[in-house]
């Protein structure tokens, strides 16, 4: 592996990852589902849409700092949920949400974690928690109640996963949840060494067989075995009556994340979410969905009275700026960083965290903007359709 060093933006990772974890992991990191079409749209909306600098502006005293829920942050981004984060790298949870405290930005637990979120939140009491819905309202209070005992201020629920998308890659890598131990799934894991010694021998060790330690409040399934299934049963019923019903047991922040059409933010807002992430789950659900870039404006519109954010395809700070441009708050960022993790562990987090602050500061003195509130629709152009 090269130095970290020679890591010079966020793209960087992703090839040194494909040499450094098991065909299947990096399948699941990397790939979306069928064609993979809304995970090139997600890149691709951000080409669409060109700057329209300023010059011989002072802009010396630029800051990206950002006020988000009333608590000021280092930079206009954070870390989006990633599920399964300790399979590819040394209890990943934990680099990534130790390397978002000491950079001073947020960070996102999935609910889809191998480290248990009492683990997390000690390690970072600032950071959130996002949910999947359990088919049973009971399960549902249930998991919400342990959310706020741990200490968890703010919610996530993730509400655009009703099915098992068709993740053909997955299936196509041996790929699947729990693993199946297999001849060949062996063969993965032997023909990376460094993988197999770091990150599983290391966690079955000195932590043992990890489990899917968040989806309820009870412990959920072994990460690998041969008949036990995860159980993502009847979460094609869930309805806003269920948002409804959080809203009421939950007493701290509350976001709904998975957002794409304008109504559903307004609905979102009238039943008191504080905020909404537009996402398409980083294109992982429904292939040929859009690109959250290009339904932002309109929700924005819809919802003016709460906070509205977006993930999927950010890999730059010009894209980060472009987000802000059409109406973003804040902005989340998922696969590179885990790619750094898996890699690097805390380090390549740190660095990769770096990396796009830096570019943000540059191009924001480029594009002639002391603040982002300065960062409108007046500094884009549509240069292609």
């Amino acid at each position: 592996m090269p130095a970290l060093s020679r890591v010079l933006c966020l793209d960087d990772f992703e090839p040194l990852s494909r040499r450094y974890l098991p065909r299947p992991v990096f399948g699941y990191v990397a790939g979306a589902t069928e064609r993979n079409a809304s995970l090139r749209e997600n890149a691709d909306a951000f080409t669409e849409w060109g700057f329209v600098p300023r010059v011989l502006t002072d802009v010396s005293k630029r800051s990206q700092a950002v006020t988000l829920f009333g608590r000021e942050w280092s930079a206009p981004f954070g870390l989006a949920p990633m599920g399964m984060s300790a399979l590819v790298a040394w209890r990943g949870d934990l680099a990534l949400t130790r390397a978002a405290r000491a950079a001073d930005i947020p960070m996102i637990m999935s609910g889809s974690s191998l480290i248990r979120m009492e683990e997390i939140i000690a390690a970072n009491p600032e950071a959130w928690f996002q949910a999947y819905l359990p088919g049973d309202s009971r399960r549902v209070e249930a998991l919400v109640d342990r959310v706020a005992a741990a200490g968890f201020g703010t919610l996530l629920l993730t509400v655009d996963t009703a099915v098992l998308p068709n993740r053909e890659n997955n299936v196509r890598n041996g790929f699947s949840t729990p693993l199946r131990p297999s001849l060949r799934l062996a063969w993965d894991g032997a023909i990376r060494p460094r993988w197999l010694l770091n990150t599983w021998t290391r966690t079955l060790l000195r932590h043992g067989m990890p489990h899917f330690e968040n989806s309820f409040a009870e412990r959920g399934a072994p990460i690998l075995a041969r008949n036990v299934l995860r159980d993502f049963s009847a979460r094609d019923h869930l309805n806003w009556e269920h948002l409804a019903l959080i809203r009421r047991r939950w007493k701290g922040r509350l976001i709904v994340k998975g957002v794409m059409h304008p109504e559903d933010a307004r609905r979102s807002e009238g039943e008191g979410a504080d905020g909404v992430i537009v996402s398409n789950h980083g294109g992982r659900q429904l292939d040929g969905t859009a690109s959250p870039l290009r339904v932002l404006p309109e929700v924005v519109k819809a919802a003016p009275g709460i906070t509205v954010m977006l993930d999927g395809g950010v890999r730059r700070g010009t894209d980060i700026l472009k987000a802000v441009a059409m109406g973003a708050k804040f902005v989340f960022v998922g696969r590179p960083m885990l790619h750094a993790a898996g890699v690097f562990g805390e380090a390549g987090v740190a660095h990769a965290i770096d990396l796009l602050k830096g570019e943000v500061d540059r191009d924001m003195a480029l594009l002639g903007v002391n603040s982002l509130d300065e960062v409108t629709p007046e500094c884009l152009v549509r240069v292609r359709n």
